[in-house]
């Protein structure tokens, strides 16, 4: 049978709580009859200092022991019921309480039955003159005196073993009333236990819900918040990760759907131009392959993204990492580009600004080659003809700063985050040919990140956008 966790906790709660009634009835059990005893014990110090008294008095008067010795009972009897006939007594009655007066003896035929069966007479030879035989160490023994000399010793036996019937009912009585009290508390703690743990266990039960919804694929789902404490905390790290799972399994899908998109706009073209040669609308000419050959080059550049964006993604992307002057890959690329800016008519400037033109940095060449002419690529395609890209290098303290800055068109600030979106474009409607498949500046990114960097997108003082790019260097800018 499967115990849920509610009716574990109840338990476990129910269980502590009757151990711990346990021990609190035990040590009031073993308290009430100690007590009880004790009291019983001081009472019989006044008996002992009573009767002792009588006794001397009584051996003075017979003139020894013959009297205990012919008739034990009767004499008993007397000592025992025998008023004081001196105010000594009541001054040794309440030396012998300790804590001030106690209560009068009780005289009750049981009370004088049980004095008389554990009372023990010594003579002074400490030879037993009446009283039943007493083990070693079980009774403390008064002296008597006579003119100044031992006549005997008087003692009584433990009260443990003869209790009358009255004291036997009396620690009965106790006994269950704190049973009773025991069981209660018991009733009581069970009573509250249980809603107790089911409001414990709730947003346990709620997040395992959760979690089973989110284990099947519902990724919107989210547990209600009710407390800071621990389970509170559990709470909202669980939503957050169900907020994650939900962003991916939305990122992964307009992965597939922008793939799939970015794949069938090419093949449809060679789809089209071949159908078109086979059925012979077109003649095969120069132009036609060319613009077969466009298509397949644009479906290779696409492919080879996908496949570098793959392994940064998964870290398989090697790095071949050395101390490098960053002048060089950032001059070199921008030489390549340099026609192709001109070609477009927009005017290219570098503009670094440094005292020896030397900046070192642990990184691989060819990936930063890679980044750079990613993004001069992008500035080539984006920035209208007639304007101008300006690439600066600054470097100050243990960082170098890289911004590329183009002229108009620019990009909307709440945009500005989202161009480093996979297949992100700020126009859906601009052209793919001119356009890319927006995962350059993804793998910009990626590169970046992989030299321990930070890129991020401001608007330009041109009116276009800044790509600001800040690497760590090796030591402090000269």
């Amino acid at each position: 049978m499967r115990i849920g966790i509610t009716h574990r906790l109840f338990f476990s709660i129910l269980a502590a709580t009757c151990l711990a009634i346990l021990c609190m009835f035990l040590i009031m059990q073993w308290s009430i009859t100690w007590g009880f005893l004790r009291y019983l014990n001081t009472l019989d110090q006044v008996r002992v200092e009573q009767i002792a008294e009588r006794l001397e008095q009584a051996y003075g008067e017979q003139g020894g022991w013959d009297f205990i010795q012919e008739k034990p009972k009767a004499w008993m009897r007397r000592l025992i019921t025998m008023p004081p006939d001196d105010e000594s007594a009541s001054q040794r009655l309440k030396v012998a309480g300790k804590h001030g007066d106690l209560p009068p003896l009780p005289r009750s035929p049981q009370n004088m039955k049980s004095t008389e069966r554990r009372l023990i007479i010594l003579d002074s030879e400490q030879k037993q003159l009446y009283g039943a035989r007493a083990k070693a160490g079980k009774v403390d023994f008064k002296p008597l005196s006579h003119k100044g000399r031992i006549i005997g010793y008087l003692g009584l036996l433990p009260p443990k073993h003869f209790l009358s019937p009255q004291q036997l009912q009396f620690l009965k009585q106790q006994k269950l009333a704190l049973v009773l009290a025991a069981a209660g508390v018991v009733l009581t703690a069970a009573l509250f236990a249980f809603p107790l743990a089911n409001r414990l266990v709730r947003p346990v039960r709620a997040i395992a819900t959760a979690t089973h919804e989110l284990a099947s694929g519902t990724y919107a789902i989210r547990v209600p918040v009710s407390s800071s404490d621990e389970l509170g905390q559990l709470a909202r790290d669980f939503n957050a990760m169900a907020l994650t799972l939900e962003r991916n399994e939305k990122a992964r899908r307009q992965w597939v759907a922008d793939i799939s998109h970015e794949l069938r706009t090419p093949l449809a073209v060679l789809q089209g131009e071949i159908e078109a040669l086979l059925e012979g609308i077109r003649r095969t000419t120069p132009e036609t392959i060319r613009s077969l050959h466009t298509e397949v080059l644009r479906l290779h550049r696409l492919v080879n993204d996908l496949y570098q964006l793959s392994l940064s993604d998964l870290g398989t992307q090697t790095y071949r990492k050395e101390d490098l002057d960053l002048v060089e890959p950032l001059r070199d690329s921008a030489g390549i580009y340099r026609a192709e800016f001109v070609r477009k008519g927009i005017t290219l400037t570098t503009d670094i600004s440094l005292k020896n033109e030397k900046v070192i940095v642990f990184a691989d060449r060819e990936r930063l080659n890679q980044l750079f002419g990613n993004l001069l690529d992008n500035s080539l395609k984006y920035t209208d003809s007639g304007g101008e890209l300006v690439v600066s290098l600054t470097c100050c303290g243990n960082h170098a700063t890289i911004d590329f800055q183009d002229s108009a068109p620019g990009v909307q600030e709440n945009e500005l985050d989202r161009l480093f979106d996979r297949f992100y474009r700020v126009e859906g409607s601009r052209s793919r040919a001119s356009g890319g498949a927006g995962l350059g500046l993804a793998i910009c990114r990626n590169i970046i990140e992989a030299h321990e960097g930070t890129i991020s997108a401001h608007p330009s003082p041109s009116g276009g956008v800044m790509i600001r790019i800040i690497l760590p260097v090796a030591g402090r800018c000269l």
